[in-house]
């Protein structure tokens, strides 16, 4: 493997979107120019970030970089997850049994429902009143 290899992907979930880039190195994360722990307070988005790299062997192989956009923190957690994910299928699509078994290249279809008209909400409506 050349020493400048770089593997570029996106991930998606809800409204966030993450371009990931994986390099070879000593497996550091940087979110939006920050740390992992300084982006990401909650322990819980920090293990789904790093579940792709822990199901395949590789979270001390390989530098992360991520700018990640729009969403919530939980939705910009799973898009990275996401976006690791098939950065790993373009390393190697060995790899990919793995990952699909974990769920990892699924994008995760649910979204906002959007506002209807002359309602309060997506399924609420206006209290009915007989007098």
């Amino acid at each position: 493997m050349v020493k400048d290899t770089r593997f570029i992907a996106t991930g998606r979930r809800k409204e966030a979107v993450a371009r990931v880039e994986l390099k070879p190195g000593r497996g550091e994360f940087i979110v939006n120019r920050k740390g992992l722990d300084t982006y990401f307070v909650r322990e819980v988005s920090r293990m789904l970030v790093r579940q792709p790299l822990i199901a395949t062997n590789l979270l001390n192989k390989f530098n992360v970089s991520v700018n990640v956009c729009g969403g919530g923190l939980s939705g910009q957690a799973g898009a990275i997850c996401h976006g690791i994910a098939r950065a790993l299928l373009k390393y190697d699509a060995g790899v990919r049994a793995v990952l699909k078994k974990a769920h990892f290249l699924t994008r995760d279809p649910r979204m906002k429902e959007r506002k209807k008209y002359g309602q309060k909400g997506a399924r609420a409506r206006f209290q009915w009143t007989k007098r």
